[in-house]
């Protein structure tokens, strides 16, 4: 690292380009947020250069491809690195404009939009699904029992009250996830409408189309009654087809004009055009802790439907964009996107003493305790009682590829990080990075 300290920025940048090797600098983004020294807001520099050395590490035992970092804090956009490959096959280096495939990472960005429209009043968090989406009324939930010889099977009865659009954002709906479900006779049905194709990608919910989509969903039964159970769902690509059914337009054009224009996140959407595909960011071949071979969402052909769910592709600056409007209590460069009483009820506990079954929010993300539910956020409820630090009232999640963000209020720390890593992996630099970048932090 000594060496690289004497290049000069462009030297620095262009060499790292060339050599893969990882580069850290607050000037490097054009993003209209102010930039900052980490020192002058209280964080230091030698402590975020060690992130630089442990990523840089993992690249080069061949666990990762590379990654880009940013961190926001006050305000000021006082940290990047970009590291390894692009395209480890072909030998292409990261850019600082590199697009990644962000699955879950979409959900948030679908359900402040959703919350846009709550605001306006064109939606409440009580009403049923089914004023918007019909095929939703009359559910039925799919629940074990046991018979006279001890053996399990499964009985329909009906749900007790409708699904709500809040029991979508925060996951409480009884729908599942054909790729997580555990109940067969759940699956069994998803596999029936289409949801789930044995050997072909998972969390692929693009190939149908939306008309499809819903009726697939709505004609399996439900793993718990609505609002009973936390269960990571396919909740919000229902969610999206709410927005569709509210505002007449499909979803990606609505977030364009509401979400994605307002905050320059140029490179956000759900599809990568042809002219920025040699951008696309790819994982390995193979997954080194699994030794599987690794199959991401194609996302340069047009989907069938803008998945709300696991369908989103963005740049790590983009995303820094819509995580500093986060962090701003809902405002960025002039843009109000949502206000600041709705974005505290969407940051707060919404479960209650609701279950958690198979897993809790915390448990599924990092495996880690002291983590609870929003809407379309996962909330810390406190200081301690988890493995990693954190304070109260910080909210994140995270993609099946490997990005992960969160937002810190307290701290006032927003954090993006973008890679292409999925796998049994993935909790695990969750956890690295969580830590590395609360030790930087002085004051």
């Amino acid at each position: 690292m000594k060496n690289v300290k004497r290049f000069t920025k462009r030297s620095l940048l262009r060499e790292s380009l060339i050599l893969g090797i990882l580069i850290s600098s607050p000037v490097l983004w054009a993003q209209n947020i102010p930039t900052a020294k980490p020192e002058s807001v209280g964080l230091s520099s030698k402590k975020l250069e060690r992130i630089s050395q442990v990523f840089q590490a993992e690249v080069d035992k061949g666990a990762i491809p590379g990654a880009i970092l940013q961190i926001n804090r006050n305000g000021k956009l006082v940290y990047t690195s970009v590291v390894g490959f692009k395209d480890k096959n072909k030998k292409e280096p990261m850019s600082k404009d590199s697009i990644f495939r962000i699955y879950s990472m979409t959900k948030p960005m679908v359900s402040v939009t959703a919350m846009q429209l709550v605001e306006e009043g064109r939606i409440q968090l009580t009403d049923p699904i089914s004023k918007f989406l019909p095929e939703f009324k009359d559910m039925q939930v799919s629940v074990p029992k046991t018979d006279a010889k001890g053996e399990t099977y499964y009985d329909a009865v009906p749900a007790l009250r409708p699904i709500t659009v809040q029991d979508l954002l925060r996951h409480t709906s009884g729908i599942g996830y054909p790729e997580i479900i555990k109940n067969p006779v759940i699956k069994r049905a998803y596999i029936n409408g289409g949801l789930y194709v044995a050997d072909g990608t998972d969390y692929d919910q693009r190939r149908l189309t939306p008309k499809d989509f819903v009726s697939a969903v709505a004609s399996s039964p439900l793993s718990s009654q609505p609002g009973t159970n936390w269960e990571y769902s396919m909740s919000v690509d229902v969610l999206g087809r709410v927005i569709e059914a509210v505002t007449g337009q499909r979803l990606g054009d609505y977030m364009q004009a509401h979400l994605f224009k307002p905050l320059n996140m140029k490179d956000t959407g759900f599809k990568v055009p042809a002219n920025k595909v040699s951008r696309l960011a790819q994982p390995l071949s193979v997954d080194p802790s699994t030794q599987q071979p690794i199959k991401l969402l194609d996302v340069t052909i047009d989907p069938a439907n803008d998945s709300g769910g696991a369908g989103g592709v963005s740049t790590a600056a983009d995303y820094m964009n819509f995580v500093s409007m986060l962090l701003n209590k809902g405002e960025l460069n002039g843009q109000r996107i949502i206000s600041p009483t709705t974005l505290s009820l969407m940051t707060s506990d919404q479960l209650g003493s609701r279950t958690g079954i198979p897993l809790s929010p915390g448990q599924l993300l990092m495996g880690v305790n002291g983590y609870t539910f929003g809407l379309g956020f996962m909330v810390r409820q406190g200081p301690g009682l988890s493995e990693v630090p954190g304070s109260e009232g910080e909210f994140m999640w995270a993609g099946a590829a490997g990005t992960f963000f969160w937002v810190d209020p307290k701290e006032k720390l927003g954090v993006v990080l973008m890679t292409q890593v999925p796998g049994p992996i993935r909790p695990y630099y969750r956890r690295l990075i969580k830590q590395l970048v609360s030790a930087s932090i002085e004051h």
